[in-house]
């Protein structure tokens, strides 16, 4: 068992290796190759990914009760390894964005197949757990690649790298999978129970609105993805204007997701002992704080304090954000029956991950009106509310499906 679960942490790291090759650089391949000048347009390639990703997770949360876990998970890589293809030969900007809704679609496909193979194979008492160290992989490996599409972008330009690093991720990921995972769908007994389940459009409802665990948990992760979305599209612009150098914006981009996968292997863990409330509220809170501090290290005028300054708000929101990751899903799993939890966890997916549309539009909206420290301050209070609610709503105990 261990042996198993150790193998798809391994995986969602190339996972998360492949969206990580473009996570420093592609908001400047827009504005430096491709002349996007609007903030909006120029964020239009984390629109076309979160649009994917959200059919990616709902379509492989019903499929994978139906066909089984491994089959979507290879279908996920063959479908993301033309994307670093596309970015690297694209002769548009049109291009680019078609390649990140290939990638999203990946992301939905293959990051859900890890996270529910791992609930298939642990008990309750240990989801956060499994959870964290799955987020940890797939976080950890976004941040290491990050930085180093980044700093072979030196020999090797923005998209050469970009390409390079993404390509040899999806290749590895695909080769795991094909012949080292084996399937972790439930028995048939378990099988035949399921054939009971609700249609989806009913685990929708519960989800997003009926059942106070599992409607505060879908809130908070939107949220969550909405200040990602903007910190992934922002933050490079911002920090540049700001004087900081490529090596410094590569830096404050990657300290983020470092410390949200490093603190996850601590905070899924936690959320078993401590419960999944008071880890999500704190969680939001402190990405608030994080985002507030980020919008405010651009005012400072000397390069040198914004960039530790912008270092500090990037080592904080990584740990908020590690509070809530991995006990949000850990939360779906508790409330949700076992015969139909991956159409749950497929439903609690999308909409958190409709969270990148959501962000682009709302960050490089606000961002072409009023410029994008203020659109980054605009997100963090958006996500302290975020947490408010989930403290007014969300039970402390485990709540049953209804």
């Amino acid at each position: 068992m261990a042996g198993r679960i150790g193998l798809l942490v391994v995986l969602n790291g190339f996972v998360g290796a492949m969206i990580g090759a473009e996570r420093a650089t592609l908001p400047l391949i827009a504005t430096r190759d491709f002349r996007q000048a609007s903030a909006t347009a120029a964020l239009s390639f984390i629109l076309a990914f979160g649009l994917a990703k959200v059919f990616g997770n709902v379509t492989a949360g019903r499929l994978a009760d139906r066909i089984g876990r491994k089959r979507l998970l290879v279908l996920g890589w063959c479908i993301g390894l033309p994307a670093p293809l596309l970015i690297w030969s694209a002769p548009s900007w049109g291009w680019v964005v078609l390649a990140n809704a290939f990638l999203g679609i990946s992301q939905g496909l293959c990051w859900s197949m890890t996270v529910v193979m791992k609930l298939d194979l642990v008990s309750p008492r240990r989801r956060g757990l499994v959870v964290g160290l799955n987020e940890f992989a797939g976080y950890g490996s976004l941040a290491l690649a990050a930085m180093l599409s980044s700093e072979l972008s030196r020999e090797y330009g923005l998209r050469g790298a970009t390409a390079a690093v993404g390509f040899v991720a999806g290749l590895l990921g695909l080769a795991l999978s094909v012949f080292f995972v084996r399937e972790s769908k439930p028995n048939e007994p378990l099988l035949r129970a399921s054939s009971t389940a609700p249609r989806l459009i009913e685990v929708a409802r519960a989800t997003l609105l009926g059942n106070r665990t599992l409607s505060s948990a879908s809130q908070a992760g939107l949220v969550t993805n909405l200040n990602d979305s903007a910190v992934w599209g922002l933050f490079p612009i911002f920090f540049a204007a700001a004087g900081l150098s490529g090596r410094q914006i590569a830096a404050v981009a990657a300290l983020y997701p470092a410390t949200w996968g490093l603190s996850q292997l601590a905070t899924g863990a936690l959320s078993d002992r401590a419960g999944r409330k008071v880890l999500i509220v704190a969680g939001m809170w402190g990405q608030a704080i994080a985002l507030f501090t980020a919008a405010a290290s651009g005012l400072l005028g000397l390069v040198s304090a914004t960039y530790r300054v912008a270092l500090v708000a990037s080592g904080l929101l990584g740990l908020g954000t590690a509070l809530v990751y991995p006990t949000l899903i850990a939360a779906v799993g508790d409330a949700a029956p076992t015969a139909w939890r991956s159409s749950a966890v497929g439903v609690y997916r999308g909409t958190r991950d409709f969270g990148y549309v959501a962000g682009a539009l709302v960050s490089g909206i606000l961002a072409d009106a009023f410029g994008p420290g203020l659109a980054i301050a605009a997100v963090g209070g958006l996500t302290f509310a975020s947490g408010t609610f989930a403290l007014a709503r969300m039970p402390a105990r485990k709540e049953s499906w209804s």
